[in-house]
């Protein structure tokens, strides 16, 4: 089994659709998707992200570190969330990640972590 992480990307300066009914059916797909995960043993972690001007930015200079409000970068997309799941290979990573997107309406970024097998 490898981990993965899925990247939910937020389009900058506008959440989701408004409409309550579109969330709710989004948080639905969504809690169903992680139900699944977990019965299957692949569900790591899962959570949203707040905005990106809650962000700290830590950046070394000289011996020393700066510190300063806001993203790393400037950006029409921010990371709104983030899901790890534990999986046997690329294959199944990037289903669960096509799975987020149709759920989501957002573009998710599947990438394995460093260092080989997960739990």
């Amino acid at each position: 089994m490898t981990l993965y992480l899925l990247s939910i990307h937020q389009p900058q300066g506008g959440e989701l659709p408004p409409e309550p009914e579109f969330l709710a059916g989004v948080m639905r797909q969504l809690g169903e998707l992680r139900d699944e995960l977990a019965s299957t043993g692949s569900w790591v972690f899962g959570q949203g992200l707040h905005g990106p001007e809650t962000a700290t930015v830590l950046r070394p200079r000289d011996g020393e570190v700066l510190i300063t409000d806001g993203p790393f970068v400037e950006g029409k997309e921010y990371l709104g969330g983030i899901t790890i799941i534990d999986v046997p290979d690329l294959d199944a990573a990037l289903d669960w990640g096509r799975r987020y997107a149709l759920a989501t309406t957002l573009p998710i970024e599947v990438r394995p972590f460093q260092g080989g097998a997960g739990s």
